[in-house]
């Protein structure tokens, strides 16, 4: 039996390269790939950089669905379909929007993989394949495996990505992680973490641990990091910022190979916050203490910000920038919010009638950077254009020289020597996100939908 595992893109745009920041090693096409029995055939293609061979033979494709990609997991679903391959999918968005993915797809798997892809595959083995699979519980994380050989050949970024824990306890409204995990937090094994980046860590310049925030479990967080010191590797991950509060896990972070943290600092305005149920942001002296900490242990941060809360004005998007930039951020991000299906946040503005789309992941008008809801103090598209202008000014030269001459910056030589470079590729990519279709634009017909 084969299987053939598709990663799909974004979407793709006529004559233009798919852009480079968002071309990762997809660790869930390399989790099923190593819960599939040794007996199958498993074929992986990317659609983010190369061509998908739609007559090749398999006996299903496989498609991982995020909220952004679902329109062209959709099309590629369509494709094979046409050709009598069943579509088996799963991931955040087949979770948050079952009753939608399974009207594309001959069966569609709900939660986390571990405990029911076995019974998935014996089923296909059989021909008895069901419409809903549903992982119950949360499986134990000693089971986590990876197999990587289907990376090979694929130009990616030089990041490797491991997986230290899943989910987050913070309730904030706008995140898909709380609503996929219901609240909870998970920690692997620490002997299993270290045994993989020992194996992976002559091939790796950098590690990224793709935690949803790494400093879930602070007490679990200082045993693996006492754990990593020892190895030497450099690595940088996503957490919370109360962390930074926490003097002995900041002199472990440092200890460890720790070169930069992720840090959703969302917004500046107070209310916000706490609209978004992310008043913790504001805790213990708030954000100028907790970067001060960092600071003090040389840890880099990429700071994210989200526009579109009922408290932003115009003034909002200048005051994070130029906070950003007095902060000497190694690289930040500034977003508009996103309602993502089955969280408080999409539930909230749908109820409200502040939705412009019924759909906007799956809506022909709609395009990346374009704002889904109507916020309440701002036009949809003041928010997409100041956003846009927030990026190029934060990564203007002025800025990134400004900005490389931070303390943090400079203290470490292989982080300064690729300061530019990565500061650089993030300019190159300001204006190219914007516009960029969901979905392929050449793609041409209907969606096929599966027989109910």
């Amino acid at each position: 039996m084969r299987l053939t595992i598709v990663h799909p893109a974004i979407g793709h745009r006529a004559g233009e390269n798919y852009i480079r920041t968002w071309q990762m090693e997809p660790l869930p096409a390399a989790t099923i790939a190593a819960l599939t029995p040794k007996d199958v055939e498993v074929r992986f293609y990317d659609d983010r950089m190369e061509k998908i061979p739609f007559d090749e033979p398999a006996d299903a494709l496989v498609l991982s669905l995020e909220t952004y990609t679902a329109k062209r997991a959709y099309q590629i679903a369509t494709e094979y379909r046409k050709r009598g391959v069943p579509v088996i999918v799963g991931g955040f968005h087949a979770t948050l929007a079952p009753g939608e993915a399974e009207r594309y797809a001959e069966a569609v798997v709900t939660g986390e993989a571990e405990d029911v892809w076995a019974a998935v595959v014996d089923d296909l083995r059989h021909g008895t394949l069901k419409k809903r699979y549903r992982g119950v519980g949360r499986p134990a994380l000693e089971r986590i495996a990876v197999d990587r050989t289907i990376f090979r050949g694929k130009n990616y970024l030089p990041i490797r990505l491991v997986e230290t824990g899943r989910g987050c306890r913070f309730p904030c409204e706008f995140c898909a992680i709380q609503t996929f995990f219901d609240g909870t937090h998970r920690t692997r094994p620490i002997d299993r973490i270290v045994e993989e980046i020992r194996r992976l860590k002559d091939g790796a310049k950098v590690f990224f641990f793709v935690d949803d925030n790494f400093a879930g479990d602070i007490p679990a967080a200082k045993e693996l990091l006492r754990a990593l010191a020892p190895l030497k590797a450099r690595w940088i991950t996503q957490m919370s910022i109360n962390a930074a509060h926490d003097e002995e896990f900041l002199a472990l972070l440092k200890a460890a190979g720790c070169m930069g943290v992720l840090i959703g600092f969302e917004s500046l305005d107070e209310e916000n916050l706490r609209s978004m149920k992310k008043g913790f942001n504001a805790m213990n002296g708030g954000f100028p203490a907790a970067l001060a900490n960092l600071r003090r242990h040389d840890i880099r941060v990429y700071a994210t910000f989200i526009f579109g809360y009922d408290n932003d004005t115009e003034a909002s998007f200048k005051r994070s920038v130029d906070f950003a930039i007095d902060q000497r951020f190694y690289i930040a991000a500034f977003n508009h919010l996103t309602p993502f299906p089955g969280t408080p946040l999409y539930e909230k503005l749908k109820s409200a009638g502040r939705m412009r789309y019924d759909a906007w992941w799956l809506d022909d008008r709609y395009r990346y950077n374009d704002v889904p809801f109507t916020p309440a103090r701002l036009a949809p598209e003041d928010v997409t254009r100041l956003c846009v202008a927030a990026r190029r000014r934060f990564y203007s030269w002025p800025s990134i020289l400004k900005r490389g001459l931070g303390s943090a910056n400079r203290q470490n030589g292989f982080m300064l020597r690729n300061y530019l470079p990565i500061n650089a590729m993030h300019r190159a990519d300001v204006g190219g996100r914007n516009g960029h279709p969901l979905g392929d634009e050449a793609w041409k017909g209907a969606l096929l939908e599966a027989v109910r």
